[in-house]
């Protein structure tokens, strides 16, 4: 198996500040097989690009009929999937899962939040741990809605999880891996916070509202949001990939959480408009039902792992990961 590092072409940070791409494509040696589920969302279709950059191979797990050699079918909500798709593969990442911001929570839709993720990390894990030559590493999705309500409270990798829907999911999220873990893969749970990026996601939503003035901070503004750039979650990613010391969960957050009202600010500084139409927490309430837990709710989240590892933040501060979005 090759052990050479996956990320040494990711575009990096340039003097200026800017993300540069790398000018060459790494040597054969240094090519690895990354399977990745999926592959066309917001994290995975930026991680894509990464890799192929670099001259990686992705293969791109999905529903439909395959289209090419780089892509293998699978069947989460059924659970079936042939394990000879991953041969080869240097790591498995598992970034699949129905969005958590992409409609109001209904009954229905919470348990196709739940059933998405559960299901196909446990299609994956069993299938990962059925090959005789299994992958080094298997990288699975999870939230820092593991932590539940944390107010002004600093939590890290070591807390205990939190109470409600969203932690309920996370936890049952990580416990679906365990038969890779069990069969001796390296199993890593990327713990990731609000990606900053100008489509898909919160921010997605966001930008516009901000960009037409009309932006403001959510409720009292004191709830925490712990944020991180594309660029910086596709790094950490791929950190995690090729850190052997690294295995359970991982945080994957900027090192400085922010309220929503200085984040807030922030925007309003970054796009040069007025941020002065507040959203009252009622209204958030009774428009988007139990999802408002998720944008009033406080997660004042550290990396303590990430950065213990070695990991360098590119854009660390909220106005450089905005500012980053933007270009």
């Amino acid at each position: 198996m090759n052990d050479s590092p996956l990320w040494a072409g990711l575009p990096r940070r340039t003097e200026s500040g800017r993300s540069a791409a790398a000018l060459s494509t790494a040597p054969d040696s240094r090519r690895s097989r990354v399977a990745i589920a999926g592959a066309s969302g917001l994290i995975g279709s930026a991680l894509t690009r990464s890799l192929t950059a670099d001259g990686h191979e992705v293969v791109r797990l999905v529903r439909r009929a395959p289209r090419g050699k780089d892509e293998v079918r699978w069947d989460p909500d059924g659970q079936r999937m042939d394990a000879a798709g991953l041969a080869g593969c240097a790591a498995v990442v598992n970034l699949a899962g129905a969005g958590v911001a992409s409609r109001r929570w209904t009954e229905a839709y919470k348990r196709k939040i739940l059933d998405s993720r559960v299901r196909g990390t446990a299609t994956l894990a069993a299938a990962v741990a059925s090959l005789d030559e299994r992958p080094r590493v298997f990288v699975n999705g999870s939230a820092i809605g593991f932590y539940g309500e944390t107010g002004d409270r600093v939590v890290d990798e070591s807390a205990p999880p939190g109470e409600g829907f969203l932690p309920s999911v996370c936890v049952a999220w990580e416990g679906a891996a365990a038969p890779a873990r069990e069969a001796g893969v390296r199993t890593v749970f990327a713990r990731t916070g609000l990606v900053v990026a100008r489509e898909g996601g919160a921010w997605g939503k966001l930008f516009p509202l901000f960009k037409a003035g009309l932006g403001g901070r959510m409720g009292d503004g004191r709830q925490y949001w712990s944020y991180i750039s594309l660029h910086d979650e596709v790094a950490a990613i791929r950190h995690l990939i090729d850190t052997s010391s690294l295995s359970g969960p991982v945080n994957l957050t900027a090192p400085t959480p922010l309220t929503n009202r200085e984040i807030t600010e922030a925007m309003g500084r970054v796009l040069h408009r007025p941020t002065v139409f507040p959203t009252p927490a009622p209204l958030l309430r009774l428009a988007l039902g139990d999802m408002s837990g998720d944008i009033l709710g406080s997660q004042r989240v550290h990396p303590t792992r990430l950065l213990s590892s070695g990991f360098t933040f590119a854009f660390p501060s909220i106005e450089e990961a905005l500012r980053a979005a933007l270009r």
